[in-house]
């Protein structure tokens, strides 16, 4: 008998150990104390990592593999402050990742971009997860041949432009191969843009920019070297603390690398916060691509284009 009790407590110890645990893999089970303990187990396969209620200060580096980072249930588990190699809570640089449901926030680091999501190869799903207080939400390296979706979700109190070092962004996407942002709310930034992009192709729909509250802030949407696409059916409202006042939507500022003949702006509505009395340009163009610029709703104080 008394060897029996033995056996089973020995048995109850690591279950029961693995039950607090707050990373599970749901294909197999298996709990993990550590984010990367978990995003280890998965490896070069394919894994869903479900994250327990909770505030985390941890991180983990996507190495390989395709990986889903998902809360147990959406809004209840928060990433807070947590950053590897320096960079972000979860570097990802596997074949792809989908985050769903997470909270990230207070993300400080040495080189003051400090993100949410770094993202350095792959592709890249973003659902239901809020971004806010932090340096940037999500940054990204080039990969020409990958897509970033982000859905649902929220970016607020985001973005600098201080100390000396190059500005960060609520959003900053390098050499993609395009750009998706469905149904999100952009706000309170400070500083940068809220939207930066050097995607060769991108969407924005049914999203809204709202920077009444926002401090030094600059565009809302940066198509840094141009970008061919869809702005459609968003809400902007310009704030008046602003860096940079003279546009909402630009193209190609920094030099054409895509054509953005073709680009569509359309069923957008804009306007400018209360008390705020320097007027601004909806469209902005740098170079001479034939935009599409239609259909839009547009306050006082804002022209529809402007060619610079």
């Amino acid at each position: 008998m008394k060897r029996a009790l033995l056996l089973l407590a020995v048995l109850a110890g690591p279950a029961a150990a693995q039950d607090n645990a707050p990373y599970t893999i749901q294909e197999t089970g298996q709990s993990f104390a550590s984010l990367q303990q978990a995003v280890q187990a998965i490896g070069g396969g394919r894994g869903t990592i479900v994250v327990a209620p909770g505030r985390y200060r941890d991180c983990a580096v996507q190495q390989a593999g395709d990986v889903t980072f998902r809360a147990a249930e959406p809004g209840t588990a928060a990433f807070d402050g947590g950053a590897c190699e320096g960079k972000a809570t979860l570097v990802l640089r596997g074949r792809g990742a989908t985050v769903e449901g997470l909270i990230f926030e207070n993300v400080r680091v040495p080189d003051a971009n400090g993100a949410g999501i770094r993202l350095e190869h792959g592709a890249l799903t973003v659902r239901e997860t809020m971004f806010r207080n932090s340096e940037s939400g999500i940054l990204s390296a080039n990969d020409p041949s990958a897509r970033i979706l982000v859905e649902r979700s929220t970016f607020s109190g985001l973005g600098r432009c201080d100390r000396g070092l190059a500005c960060a962004h609520a959003i900053y996407i390098g050499e993609y191969g395009s750009l998706a942002v469905h149904a999100s709310r952009f706000e309170k930034g400070r500083g940068g843009h809220y939207v930066k992009t050097r995607a060769r192709r991108i969407e924005v729909t049914d999203s809204s920019f709202d920077d009444s509250a926002g401090r030094q802030t600059n565009y809302m949407i940066d198509l840094s070297g141009g970008a061919t696409g869809l702005i459609a059916r968003n809400t902007f409202v310009q704030g008046r603390d602003k860096e940079n006042h003279s546009a909402m939507i630009t193209v190609a500022p920094e030099g054409t690398v895509h054509d953005a003949s073709g680009l569509t702006v359309t069923g957008n509505t804009a306007s400018l916060a209360p008390g705020m009395d320097q007027g601004t340009s909806f469209v902005v163009g740098f170079n001479d691509a034939a935009i599409r610029i239609e259909a839009n709703r547009l306050g006082p104080g804002i022209e529809r284009f402007e060619r610079r």
